[in-house]
């Protein structure tokens, strides 16, 4: 007796894959960058006080990552890889987010078309440049889409909805403080319950800081406490 194969026509399956990737990313809290004078500031409600969803990647290059943490942070670490090689082997200079960005959107891309399981994350890599003008801000989805932001951009859970609030409240040349004003803003009326000072993670890439520009924010900075 032959036995027929199991078969799911290839677009059934991209499917599901795109719906499980998809609902996993939406359990997780999102994500917003905005810009600011100086830079990039980049906003994380992250309850956990171990477990960091931004980081530094390369000289005024940051990521940040939602979804499942050991598939972020391990292309975190690849992109820390990446970046030093090809600094080391050519210049510093040839380093960039958009770079960055498409190594990620081609390993993610990958992952999903060829792999059984999708990673259950986005991404974002933003980068401060030596003016407003040259900041750059991408996203990359579960799938390898990428996108380019400007002013503002989001990633995680509720994406859309903290992106449209941005932009909204967003100038270009605000000073950090009032950058943080809008992200916090954001989050907080898009949740059901208030977010405790504590619950902030944020970092700048900050253009006057030098070659390394990233700092990561006191809980004092990000969320003053009121008298």
């Amino acid at each position: 007796m032959v036995t027929v194969p199991y078969y799911v026509p290839p677009e059934q399956m991209m499917k599901d894959r795109a719906e499980f990737a998809r609902k996993g990313i939406a359990r997780g809290r999102s994500i917003v960058a905005v810009e600011y004078v100086d830079g990039i500031v980049i906003v994380a409600e992250n309850p956990s006080g171990s477990l960091q969803k931004i980081g530094e990647l390369y000289d005024r290059i940051a990521f940040a990552g939602v979804g499942k943490y050991n598939e972020f942070e391990a292309l975190r670490v690849a992109g820390i890889r990446h970046a030093d090689l090809k600094g080391y082997a050519y210049a510093r200079e040839d380093v960039t987010a958009k770079g960055l960005a498409n190594a990620y959107a081609q390993t993610l891309g990958h992952i999903f078309t060829q792999e059984i399981k999708p990673y259950e994350v986005e991404v974002m890599v933003a980068e401060a440049g030596r003016s407003a003008d040259d900041n750059r801000i991408f996203r990359v989805t579960y799938d390898g889409t990428l996108y380019a932001d400007q002013g503002v951009s989001a990633i995680g859970g509720r994406d859309e909805q903290l992106r449209s609030r941005l932009e909204a409240s967003f100038g270009p040349g605000a000073p950090l403080a009032t950058a943080l004003g809008w992200a916090r803003a954001a989050f907080e009326e898009e949740g059901a319950d208030p977010i405790p000072p504590e619950a902030w993670e944020a970092a700048v890439i900050d253009r006057t800081l030098g070659r390394r520009g990233f700092r990561r924010l006191t809980v004092g900075e990000i969320a003053p406490r009121t008298s």
